[in-house]
């Protein structure tokens, strides 16, 4: 049914995207919009600024990694280590049959474990063993598939040996052995033995990176999905032969450890020694790239908070995954360097002002088109504004103060956001967010200090206590100094005042007047109720006119302060004059390619082919069936007449009435008479079409009928 289609929705998405972005750039630069003369500079920048941003990305997926990737190889080397010192131990353990395990918790972001486990692969392949498989279950529906995968990646894995020596590497044909662990047994042995005879120098070469007789290593991606039999039938029979060759085995979980004990039985369990590994969540690591690559000046292209937001959500709402992330992003920069023809100034600051220079009278009236360029003329004086307007030379000089100016402000916005991030994460609630790209796109909308979330959190930070306020002012400190921008030395020089000022206020004694005392006296010597009334009086109004102490006065004016960076650098980035070369502002592009709706498109594309076709021929009124249309256009259009129940003999009728109308034939004798097989062909497939597209079916009702499954236009 249609219904398929919505729960393939992420599948869609994902492909479309890889198709779209594997599709040749430099064609689709040029045959675009080639209004612009500079195409060809565009399409060489955005290459280069995806190269930088992919390095940046595989770096951060490697650090990221790190700590996992050492943890499972100190596993490995505790249980290879047992095989090679500790026999009596080694022994015991293969006496109880147990296979040291790994259970690798790596979160539902599905899409992203492939990416991660083919990381892991290398890094056991370069340091551990040559020996490593990798099996997912559509692969292994039995036993039996699951044995010839794995020694099938095996037999590819040749000892590392000299190449010029080809002969001597042991390669043995998949066909000549029976899948089986007897068969891998004897595989191994011939293989170990074959480097235990290599003469020195070549043994040192190859023990340089993998260990003397290596584990096998098998990983198992997707765990959930492997059935239950084919699990236990591998561990059981590869319990049997753990005594002949070194076997670890890696789990790869999606959702909980306790899956191993759902899937496995007791006894099938207890044959394998787990340790349970956690990977870093999907959320710190979407938080570790928005850090890394959006709030950093080291590139220059930005996203919009409308473009941020629409990635943000489908992270949060569809998948999870950080590498769909990424290529939402790829996907903004593409689309920026392709529709915006300014963007070819959207590169470093010295880059971007040679480039000016050599802009021509059409690139120049392009900057003055942009809307931000417009307020910007029009808050000039007249002499200025008739000289921007007409002067070229002089508009290229302007622009490139602009670009100046922008660049600073985004180092500037950068600091201040993290320092307010700092202050307002230590509030209960989180009025303005918990992670830093909430407080982002909060700033990137509108005046943040003119909303009510952020007049709470002012009203919060006027009560936090002395050691969590002298903490914070500590960590912004710490940004303000590791900062890039040239305006913060004052700033810095504030902080620390605020520093000393708190660290004084602990040797100074406070003064405490101790009404207390003198009130009990008064209250002592009062006995008429007339004058007891007054003095209670009089004591509560001295307690609500008390004045401030040094500390409170301190902290307010420390707010203040804060308060006062915020509105002097984190003005909204649309208010900035050509932040438009920059920052990709069209959100509705973004969602029509990642937000997937397959309904809609595909009642789009059968209803009116020539949205996507753009073949004239295709063209046709509203309600009306085109003749030139593909045969399932023409039977989608038919059947969106009928009822819940299609007569198959009146639809081949009607589309063949139709389709005879083009080719020139008498409809009238069509109908009569018997007919044409391919014409009945064509029907036969467009309507097995329509079935595998999931708007039919057959009938249980009568045999010449269909049911319609589809209702409305999308």
């Amino acid at each position: 049914t249609a219904v398929r289609f919505v729960n393939k929705k992420c599948y869609i998405r994902a492909r479309f995207v890889y198709i779209y972005l594997s599709f040749c750039l430099t064609d689709y630069f040029s045959q675009g919009k080639n209004d612009s003369e500079d195409s060809g500079l565009r399409f060489a920048t955005c290459q280069l600024l995806w190269k930088q941003i992919n390095s940046e990305t595989e770096k951060i997926q490697e650090e990221l990694n790190k700590q996992l990737f050492d943890n499972l190889i100190h596993f490995l080397r505790q249980s290879h280590s047992e095989l090679q010192t500790k026999k009596t131990e080694w022994m015991c353990r293969m006496k109880s049959s147990e296979i040291p395990t790994a259970a690798l918790v790596l979160g539902v972001n599905v899409t992203d474990h492939d990416m991660t486990f083919k990381s892991l692969s290398e890094v056991l392949q370069d340091n551990v063993t040559p020996y490593v498989v990798s099996l997912q279950a559509k692969e292994c529906p039995g036993i039996k598939h699951l044995l010839q995968k794995l020694m099938g990646q095996l037999m590819d894995c040749n000892v590392d040996v000299d190449s010029s020596e080809e002969e001597e590497c042991v390669n043995i044909s998949q066909k000549k052995i029976r899948c089986s662990m007897a068969s891998l047994s004897k595989w191994y042995e011939s293989v170990t033995k074959k480097t235990d005879s290599e003469t020195p120098s070549k043994k040192r070469t190859s023990s340089s990176r993998h260990w003397q007789s290596p584990p096998i290593v098998v990983i198992f991606k997707d765990m959930e999905s492997f059935t239950t039999k084919v699990l236990q039938d591998f561990i059981v029979i590869s319990s049997q032969h753990i005594r002949e060759f070194p076997l670890v085995l890696i789990f790869g979980i999606a959702t909980s450890p306790m899956i191993i004990h759902r899937l496995l039985p007791h006894s099938v369990s207890s044959l394998l020694c787990i340790e349970l590994f956690q990977s870093l969540s999907c959320k710190e690591h979407l938080a570790t790239v928005i850090d890394k690559l959006l709030l950093t000046t080291q590139f220059p292209f930005k996203l919009s908070e409308k473009v941020l937001q629409v990635l943000i959500n489908i992270f949060l709402y569809h998948d999870f995954s950080v590498q769909n992330f990424i290529k939402g992003f790829q996907l903004s920069i593409v689309e920026h360097f392709y529709s915006q023809p300014l963007s070819v100034l959207c590169c470093q600051l010295l880059e971007a002002k040679k480039r000016v220079n050599s802009l021509s009278h059409n690139q120049c009236e392009n900057i003055r088109s942009l809307p931000s360029f417009r307020r910007y003329v029009e808050s000039q004086v007249s002499e200025k504004q008739i000289a921007l307007l007409t002067e070229d030379s002089f508009l290229k000089e302007v622009t490139q103060t602009l670009l100046e100016d922008l660049h600073i402000y985004h180092e500037n916005y950068f600091t201040v956001l993290r320092c307010l991030h700092v202050f307002t994460t230590s509030l209960p609630k989180y009025p303005l967010g918990k992670q830093i790209r909430e407080l982002h796109c909060a700033c990137l909308g509108k005046s943040v200090w003119e909303t009510e979330e952020y007049e709470s959190a002012i009203q919060l930070l006027r009560m936090l206590a002395k050691d969590e306020l002298v903490a914070i002012l500590q960590k912004c400190a710490e940004i303000f100094i590791s900062s890039s921008g040239k305006q913060f030395s004052n700033t810095v020089e504030k902080l620390e005042e605020f520093l000393a000022r708190f660290q004084n206020l602990e040797a100074e004694t406070s003064e405490v007047q101790d009404v207390s005392v003198s009130s009990q006296k008064e209250l002592q010597k009062t006995t008429d109720l007339y004058h007891l009334q007054k003095t209670l009086l009089a004591l509560k109004e001295s307690k609500r006119s008390k004045k401030l102490t040094k500390f409170e006065m301190l902290r307010f004016e420390v707010v203040d302060f804060i308060d006062s960076l915020v509105r002097s650098y984190l003005a909204p980035a649309e208010m900035q004059t050509l932040n438009e070369v920059v920052y990709f502002n069209t959100a509705n592009t973004l969602r029509e390619h990642l937000n997937a709706a397959p309904r809609i498109a595909l009642h789009t594309a059968l209803n009116n082919p020539y949205c996507y076709l753009k073949n004239q021929t295709l063209k046709s009124d509203v309600g009306c069936i085109s003749n030139t249309a593909p045969d399932i256009c023409i039977v989608y259009k038919l059947h969106l007449e009928c009822g819940r129940l299609i007569n198959l003999v009146d639809w081949l009728e009607a589309f063949s009435t139709v389709v005879t109308a083009v080719e020139g034939t008498d409809p009238d004798a069509v109908a009569t008479d018997q007919v044409d097989e391919i014409i009945h062909a064509r029907f036969i497939r467009a309507v097995s079409e329509l079935e595998l597209l999931g708007f039919i079916k057959p009938s249980k009702q009568k045999t010449d009928h269909v049911a319609r499954l589809t209702w409305g236009g999308c």
